[in-house]
């Protein structure tokens, strides 16, 4: 896989992000696809065989985002993503459990991640419940040596209701926590170290450090923790 051709065209599609330079470079962006795709398999093999066997039989294709923005979340007029990403959780890229994901984007723009970027309503509120019911377990997780080791900022904060959720006191010890609307972590790498050959094992390492994190997610979304 060659990493440097993958962060070399998403340099120049951000700075010519439009459909009439795409076209014109559709022999290159399709070398850097098949780049980035090399290195999601990689990933695939090491990730099935280390950190989670439901990915076992799941192609590239199925966990790979697709490069062309979503037109129900765009806010701006470029029709392109200025990453590569993909989704790595059992049932592909759109399931929704918890998993782990991946972008390459230059600049040091790229970002591994793990957990549950806004979960959906019922999701969300069994989340809530797993920590209001069994809190020192969540803070045992989130503030795990090995998971502050790989990302150091914790959990990401910026998707967070204003005041208390409904059903809770805005006294309550963890209400800032439950006024969460996503449970993620993430860490940004440099391009220098995305070049590395060792790259892929960094990934898989940073998932390993995750994974009770986004176990606790998803016995809580399953409702497995409280009995159901």
């Amino acid at each position: 896989m060659n990493l440097t051709l993958v962060l070399n065209f998403l340099r120049d599609l951000a700075a010519n992000n439009n459909k009439a330079w795409m076209d014109a470079n559709r022999a290159t962006y399709h070398q850097a696809r098949a780049e980035y795709t090399a290195f999601v398999a990689e990933l695939l093999r090491l990730a099935s065989a280390d950190l989670e066997p439901g990915l076992r039989g799941l192609s590239p294709s199925d966990v790979m985002f697709r490069i062309n923005k979503n037109d129900r979340f765009q806010q701006s007029t470029e029709p392109y993503k200025h990453h590569m990403g993909a989704g790595f959780k059992p049932g592909g890229r759109h399931s929704g459990r918890a998993g782990y994901f991946v972008a390459v984007q230059p600049g040091g723009e790229t970002y591994v991640g793990a957990g549950r970027w806004m979960p959906e309503p019922e999701q969300l509120a069994r989340i809530r419940q797993e920590i209001h019911y069994n809190g020192p377990a969540f803070h045992a997780l989130r503030q795990d040596a090995t998971l502050l080791q790989h990302f150091p900022a914790g959990l990401d904060r910026s998707q967070a209701l204003k005041t208390a959720p409904k059903g809770y006191d805005r006294t309550d010890p963890d209400i800032e926590w439950l006024r969460l609307k996503s449970f993620f972590v993430w860490q940004a790498f440099p391009d220098a170290a995305v070049r590395r050959p060792d790259f892929p094992a960094r990934v898989l390492e940073a998932w390993q450090a995750a994974r009770p994190f986004v176990q606790f997610l998803n016995d809580a979304m399953s409702g497995e923790e409280s009995g159901e």
